[in-house]
């Protein structure tokens, strides 16, 4: 019997995967501890492990397309099964992705109809276009304006409306060659992904069976002048002709316009390859389809066929949409949920780091690993957490949870945001030790080797730019955490004592506090007594 293979979740904060390689093909032979697959999450490139013996029957995701916890990924089961039901019949995404299943741009091909059609589709002389997924995170798209009717004769390439999603008013492009003979959505109505949009075929053709053999939205769109409420779309569109319609924005990533002022056709894998080498895909004469630029034709590119510079006009406004990537998404989100949910409050000290710099120069002529500052300061945060447990706490909405453990998560810029690996009984260890696990960690996050063991379970965040020549900055909250720190760099200044002036070196800090666990006094004296071991470093180690 066939068994799905879904998206597992694979951090506490993933809501959905991007397939980075498929180590399998479809027709290989698995068993279960097989590697059918590399999967690039919001915090690292993780390996998946398959859990089922037979054949790989379906392979519904292609490199680079984005699959929602618990979405279908592929099946395995007895070469030449019937596995149809398992695509129209299976459960529904986990709830972080509330009903939808993500699919890529390019709708991929089922090998079956969800259930055998009273009518020939194949006969009938017309094609349905469908609203396509214009976005990692669009549910349905609104009908901004309609450039043909019903009755006009397109052609593939014709750009028959303007969609707006829930991030651009984008160009609906046509690939079906014919006359316009249904248009299911009016100006200003929302379509579903997936749903009807219109049927283009033969004049007079009965195109009823088009409409009554596919999965109905969720309220008829062409009827309600409210966009339609979202339902569960289909774990895999069925393809009503070989090819969807295709969006094209100025707004979009990958979509560009050449120097004639057309659009770029290109697949997702010549985008995401042309990124990745910095070129320009309007340098480049597509061999693929209709002019589709191919992840060939950016290999095979030459930077003597052309230049950024050649298409340059002086004065003209220019810019670059990036997207997106899983990481930033899940940075926004968790950010915004902590920064607009927890009363937030911030108190700031000045720490004198002259004897600090005196130990690490003592520390780092015998120590078998060079310590930073950054170094001190999560060894010293670390025990004074163990004085002030309350700020080492978690909101958990019915109760307040005081941990007895500390690990502390230290914040590591990387190239698409944010990642903060944690130091597990930080307390506990040497300052040389968290000096070399320090150093691995921020290896393994810039290198995206990170494992969730290695970003789960901090119950205090330390953020340092003070590498930056930041002075003072105030930081969010990582949910659920009670507070964070953050930490500036250390600056020469003039102090006075008994009147007299001399250089010293200050540095700031400030705590963020959630209120709701903490109040100010409490915050207060953990900085006193962190403000203590860092400005009297042996006290670390007696």
């Amino acid at each position: 019997m066939a068994e799905v293979i879904r998206m597992p979740k694979m951090s506490d904060t993933m809501v959905e995967g991007v397939i980075a390689n498929w180590l399998k093909k479809e027709g290989d032979v698995i068993k279960s501890g097989d590697i059918i697959a590399e999967v690039e999450t919001d915090k690292a490139t993780m390996e998946l492990e398959n859990y089922e013996d037979g054949t790989l029957l379906y392979i519904g995701v292609k490199v680079g397309e984005a699959v929602p916890v618990d979405g279908i990924i592929a099946i395995v089961g007895t070469p030449g099964e019937d596995f149809s039901s398992l695509l129209t019949g299976g459960t529904t995404p986990a709830a972080p992705i509330a009903t939808e299943v993500k699919e890529s741009s390019s709708p991929v091909e089922v090998a079956a109809t969800p259930a055998p059609p009273a009518v020939d589709l194949s006969s009938i002389p017309a094609k349905a276009v469908r609203m396509p997924k214009m976005s990692d995170t669009m549910i349905e798209g609104v009908i901004a304006k309609w450039l043909k009717k019903v009755g006009d004769v397109v052609k593939s390439g014709d750009i028959i409306a303007e969609v707006e999603t829930d991030k651009a008013t984008m160009e609906l492009e046509n690939y079906e060659d014919g006359t316009i003979l249904y248009i299911g959505a009016k100006e200003g109505e929302g379509v579903i992904v997936d749903g009807i949009i219109m049927i283009v075929g033969e004049p007079g053709t009965d195109f009823q069976p088009l409409l009554a053999q596919t999965p109905a939205p969720a309220a008829p769109v062409a009827a309600s002048p409210a966009p339609a409420p979202v339902a569960a779309a289909p774990t895999t569109p069925v393809k009503e002709s070989p090819k969807a319609a295709e969006v094209k924005s100025s707004t979009s990533s990958g979509i560009q316009a050449n120097s004639t002022g057309g659009i770029i056709k290109a697949s997702p894998l010549a985008k995401a390859l042309a990124k990745e080498k910095n070129i320009n895909l309007s340098w480049l004469q597509g061999t693929g389809e209709g002019g589709r630029i191919t992840k060939i034709d950016v290999e095979n590119y030459k930077p003597s066929q052309g230049g950024a510079t050649g298409n340059f006009i002086s004065g003209e406004e220019s810019f670059e949409d990036i997207p997106n990537s899983q990481m930033r998404k899940t940075i926004a989100r968790r950010l915004s949920e902590s920064k607009f949910s927890a009363p937030e409050f911030y108190l700031t000290m000045e720490i004198n780091m002259d004897k600090a710099m005196e130990a690490r120069v003592s520390m780092n002529e015998v120590l078998p690993v060079k310590i930073s500052f950054n170094d001190m300061v999560i060894k010293a945060v670390a025990l004074s957490l163990v004085k002030h447990p309350k700020v080492n706490s978690y909101w958990m909405e019915d109760r307040i949870r005081v941990n007895k453990h500390v690990h502390i998560g230290m914040a590591v810029a990387v190239e698409d945001g944010l990642l903060v690996p944690v130091i597990r009984f930080a307390s506990e260890k040497s300052i040389a030790q968290i000096s070399a696990e320090a150093k691995e960690l921020g290896s393994k996050a810039k290198n995206k080797q990170l494992q969730p063991k290695d970003w789960e379970g901090n119950t205090f965040t330390v953020s340092n730019l003070g590498m930056f020549g930041i002075d003072q900055f105030t930081s969010i909250i990582n949910s659920p955490e009670s507070c964070i720190l953050a930490v500036g760099g250390i600056k020469e200044t003039v102090g006075v004592k008994n009147g007299q002036f001399y250089a010293t070196n200050i540095m700031k800090i400030t705590l963020t506090c959630d209120h709701r666990v903490v109040d100010g006094a409490t915050g207060a004296a953990f900085l006193q007594t962190l403000k203590q071991y860092l400005e009297d470093p042996i006290k670390m180690f007696i």
